[in-house]
């Protein structure tokens, strides 16, 4: 009896010990009986291209518009457009400072930035800040001028300018500073303008340094005239 209770144990230690080399063949763990397939997936590991997790790159810096930039519309139409394209951005006319006769719309501050969280950085897109550790910006906000010069009875040159602020709290209190623009808000303003007046995209829009429709017209024009000039070399006859 002894004899078969040992050829038994014998036959199951056996069998149990082909069914984990089996299972170590086949990359699976006895302890949790998990397939793991390392050895086949340690070579299929992509990390990318050695930038890490990619966040999708750095943003593309867009190009500005022509500032000032120049908009076919009559004078009091294009003033009338300006301080309805304000209000629709919720800006504040400030009627004190505009002087619509000379052509010049002049906005209340606008604040577009609150707490500390956040206004770095939404300040450093209008604004280059200074490098200074001891500003703890809490607020930040842009004043805009429209400036309209008429060029002739249905041309004018648009100009746009912010004056850009941030409040910096100190040990002494707060108080407003002026920053150099970046040109973002002013550009901001100036596209939905252009958009409005000629239903044009932004991004079809002549940029910064690029030749308005005007000036290439013009230069198709002078080119044209100097083509008439030209006359055929004359033949002398023999």
């Amino acid at each position: 009896m002894k004899s078969l209770f040992f050829a038994i144990a014998i036959i199951s230690f056996s069998a149990v010990n082909a069914a984990e080399t089996n299972a170590q063949a086949k990359g699976i763990d006895t302890q949790n009986q998990q397939t793991t397939n390392v050895d086949n997936k340690a070579g299929s590991i992509t990390t990318g291209t050695g930038r890490g997790i990619d966040f999708g790159g750095k943003p593309v810096a867009r190009t500005l518009l022509n500032n000032p930039y120049r908009l076919a519309s009559k004078r009091d139409i294009l003033l009338t457009t300006i301080a309805n394209l304000m209000t629709e951005r919720n800006l504040v006319v400030d009627e004190a400072s505009s002087r619509l006769s000379s052509g010049i719309v002049v906005s209340a501050p606008f604040v577009f930035a609150k707490g500390a969280v956040i206004t770095t950085s939404q300040l450093s897109r209008y604004a280059n800040l200074p490098e200074s550790v001891d500003d703890n910006w809490t607020r930040g906000r842009y004043t805009l001028t429209v400036d309209v010069q008429s060029i002739d009875g249905t041309n004018n040159n648009v100009s746009v300018t912010a004056k850009v602020e941030g409040r910096a709290e100190t040990l002494l209190g707060g108080n407003w500073q002026t920053l150099n623009s970046t040109g973002e808000a002013e550009n901001d303003f100036l596209a939905a303008l252009v958009e409005r007046v000629t239903g044009v995209s932004s991004d079809d829009a002549p940029k910064l340094d690029e030749p308005s429709p005007e000036e290439l017209r013009k230069a198709a024009k002078q080119d044209a005239k100097s083509d008439t000039k030209t006359t055929a070399p004359k033949v002398k006859k023999p």
